[in-house]
């Protein structure tokens, strides 16, 4: 139980359903939709549409999803990948001729197929019950009326406004500049689209006049993007993979997400008595962020598209997690990994619904970057994701960017089994910091026996190209001793990442937890 001396957030109880989300609109949203007899799928679509609104740096329908899902009264775990692909006739060949080591960010090059339109046709045909014309409903509103832009926000927007270019300053400033919190953001263009897809469906947004409008924006920006690369877009369904740490056992979404980041950190943490250290001490941050170092080298060099990664199994094996604790110095820092093209970047949103029925859902939804490429149709204004910025340029590498193949993703949805029964969906945002974040939250769960709300509520740091980051959580006297342990460190500018999670207890009743570094909050009835 928390410190109620102390600022900080309660529990959310509740027995017939619950979201909890990064906007307070959004987590409105979904429960008015478990309210009119939708389930936790519906209420998830509905309310991460409506995010593209509420927080359109974050995410948006120029986008991609993965999801976790487990159907009411099962404990099987599903996986959706809707990421997507880059353009057939793209390859990493023409822009090392052009002399470039990393796919350019804020550019054409960068734009992968949007899929997760796609995604959420179909999980809404397969496990929904309302139709997607009352899902996307509240978004249409939403995007025709406005939003006042929440505090979080607007911070954010104005960090990443810079990149807006062409046709997006039109679209996502507001009197010219930034909104501050407070103004009134509306998107007609993409009201206008969400309709059309509520009417038509997926072949709505990946053929025929919005898909133009994307095409022919992406062509005049340099891109190599057709008309059959939207039409193909599709999400496809996919195992996940899942590993135990302590008396839990956590399920992440397989390649091309980087869930298998997070078990294999978690494995490598397993080799050290992390319970017997000061859960806010130096110790604890040092050893979390040596094999932070050597699970994300081991993301760079293996995963890929699923069709590329063939080093998933030695990646998961425990013999490989032993070997790498090996190397670990409890008093030392070691150098830091070598990164991928992928930058530092905090863009994502993530959203929870668990319904009356048992039915569970975990889903993330994002375009990389604050606002992704930085490029949005000239039309209707869908801001493009830059997710192929997560290639690589190296020859041969599983990851080379190649047309047809899906990039390394950063967002991973994961969920917690206890004794082989789905308990919780989770997620933890912040880009590249996830699989971090999915392992101390675990850690925070199982080693100091803290309740969602205190796991997701606890200071954090990462280390990233060198630099361990270190929330203002921490003591000063923590910083220094890291210093003396050779970490290079720094308070990072904004808090380190976003986070959500619904404990289902055996009682049937739902304990929502959401993360106070962002607007939202967890909702039920």
């Amino acid at each position: 139980m928390r410190d109620f001396h102390l600022p900080g957030r309660s529990a959310v109880l509740a027995t017939n359903g619950m979201c909890a989300t990064s906007h307070p609109l959004a987590a409105q949203t979904a429960v008015d939709v478990l309210k009119r007899g939708g389930n936790a799928m519906d209420a998830a679509i509905a309310g991460a549409v409506l995010l593209g609104i509420c927080e359109p740096q974050m995410t948006g329908i120029g986008g991609d999803c993965f999801v976790l899902y487990s159907p009411a009264g099962s404990d099987d775990v599903q996986a959706l990948n809707a990421s997507g692909r880059a353009p057939a006739a793209q390859d990493a060949a023409d822009l090392r001729a052009k002399g470039h080591d990393t796919v350019p960010l804020y550019d054409a090059q960068a734009v992968t197929i949007p899929t997760a339109i796609d995604g959420f046709c179909h999980l809404s045909e397969s496990h929904g019950k309302l139709g997607l014309d009352a899902l996307l409903a509240p978004a249409i509103h939403y995007a025709e009326h406005g939003v006042p832009v929440a505090p979080r926000v607007a911070f954010d927007w104005a960090t990443s406004a810079e990149i807006l270019q062409g046709a997006a300053r039109m679209h996502y400033m507001v009197n010219g500049k930034a909104p501050n919190t407070g103004d009134v953001f509306a998107a007609p263009g993409q009201a206008e689209v969400l309709r059309r897809i509520a009417k038509d469906g997926r072949d709505a947004f990946y053929q025929g006049e919005i898909a133009d409008d994307m095409i022919a924006t992406l062509n005049a920006a340099g891109g190599v993007h057709t008309a059959e690369d939207f039409a193909t877009a599709k999400a496809t369904p996919s195992t996940p993979v899942s590993g135990p740490y302590k008396d839990i056992e956590v399920v992440e979404h397989p390649p091309n997400g980087q869930g298998a980041t997070a078990l294999l950190m978690m494995n490598i943490l397993s080799h050290f008595d992390i319970a017997g250290m000061d859960p806010m001490g130096a110790q604890r941050v040092h050893i979390e962020a040596e094999a932070t170092k050597l699970a994300y080298d081991a993301r760079n060099r293996f995963l890929a598209d699923p069709d590329h990664t063939t080093r998933l199994d030695h990646m998961l094996s425990p013999e490989t997690a032993a070997q790498l604790a090996a190397l670990i110095d409890p008093k030392k820092a070691m150098a830091a990994a070598a990164p991928i093209s992928e930058a530092v970047h905090k863009d994502t949103i993530y959203i929870t619904v668990v319904d009356g029925d048992g039915m569970q859902v975990s889903l993330i939804y994002s375009i990389f970057h604050g606002f992704g490429s930085g490029i949005a149709s000239d039309k209707y204004g869908i801001l493009l994701q830059n997710r192929g910025a997560g290639f690589t340029l190296e020859e041969g590498h599983p990851n080379e960017l190649k047309g047809g193949k899906r990039p390394m993703h950063t967002i991973i949805p994961g969920m917690v089994k206890r004794a082989g029964k789905v308990i919780m969906p989770f997620g933890v945002m912040g880009g590249a910091y996830q699989p971090c974040g999915h392992a101390r939250f675990a850690s925070n769960l199982t080693d100091f026996g803290m309740d969602p709300q205190a796991a997701i509520d606890a200071p954090r740091a990462f280390v990233d190209n060198g630099v361990l980051q270190v929330e203002r959580g921490y003591t000063d006297a923590v910083r220094q001793e890291l210093t003396s342990m050779g970490h290079e460190v720094t308070i990072p500018d904004t808090a380190i990442g976003g986070a959500q999670a619904i404990l289902r207890h055996d009682s049937g009743v739902l304990e929502g937890a959401s993360d106070p570094r962002k607007d939202g909050c967890a909702l039920g009835y």
